[in-house]
């Protein structure tokens, strides 16, 4: 699957995931790997995900979600939700609802997951 259909018909979801890409690239080599579900960023592995919560919530949604895999519990009231699936490996859930918040702390915690997946 291509960037392109992934977003089909999703203008603003791709509006937000570029503002996600552009910033997961400044921070050095990034390789991106569509799926039906999901769009992940990786190095050696994945750090982060974009996906479309419509397509698995039917109550309103944000446009884009981005998780992001940290090493620690990031304690950012931002977070929509923080899953540990294995010990020692957390997913963070944010919600974008515009490309603002792609903010300096995004970046950071992007940039923690990119070093950590390298």
């Amino acid at each position: 699957m291509t960037l392109d259909e992934f977003f089909a018909g999703r203008d603003e979801a791709r509006e937000l995931f570029e503002a996600v890409r552009r910033a997961a690239e400044e921070l050095g080599e990034v390789e991106l790997r569509v799926s039906k579900s999901q769009v992940a960023f990786r190095r050696r592995i994945a750090f982060a995900w974009a996906w479309i919560p419509g397509q698995y919530l039917r109550r309103g949604a944000a446009s884009l979600a981005l998780t992001i895999g940290l090493r620690r519990r990031d304690g950012s009231s931002r977070w929509k939700e923080i899953v540990e699936p294995y010990p020692g490996r957390f997913t963070h859930h944010l919600e974008l609802y515009d490309a603002a918040a792609v903010d300096a702390e995004v970046r950071a915690w992007l940039r923690e997951a990119w070093e950590a997946a390298g």
